[in-house]
């Protein structure tokens, strides 16, 4: 888990320290602004704009009762952030699964992209498809529900 905050927190940590020197130096507006923009970058950049994630065997076995796709991500990851945002309101529908939170999700990813872990992976139908278009995504919900 604290993997998943690292690139947050350093985020945080070089906006306050670029602040601090701003503030120093006597321009105390800009300060603001680039701690404003480094605290925003470190939001996008966690795992707070993604749904909560579940465990791979979990989410496997939700999406056989209900049929919606499960999506392997890592925070960080910009393709993951795009499929979240470009997925909008539906991102609540999708099975989510962090890999470096669970094993399994990782293991999954792997057997699925030739032992490397390349997210996002969707898992639709028991099929994987490595980084797929946000709208194919989409299309894949509205057929599941």
């Amino acid at each position: 888990m604290t993997r998943a905050w690292i690139l947050p927190m350093l985020l945080v940590f070089c906006g306050s320290a670029l602040a601090a020197g701003l503030i120093v130096s006597g321009t105390p507006g800009a300060a603001a602004a680039f701690l404003l923009v480094f605290v925003l970058l470190a939001g996008v950049n966690s795992p707070l704009i993604f749904p909560r994630s579940i465990g791979a065997l979990e989410a496997q076995r939700r999406s056989a009762v209900d049929g919606r796709p499960v999506v392997f991500w890592r925070p960080g990851c910009k393709y993951c952030m795009r499929l979240r945002i470009r997925l909008g309101r539906s991102a609540r529908q999708v099975h989510w699964v962090d890999i470096w939170r669970d094993p399994a999700g990782a293991a999954a990813v792997r057997a699925a992209n030739d032992g490397n872990e390349t997210v996002p992976t969707v898992i639709v139908a028991g099929q994987p498809h490595t980084n797929p278009d946000p709208a194919w995504v989409r299309e894949q919900l509205s057929r599941s529900t």
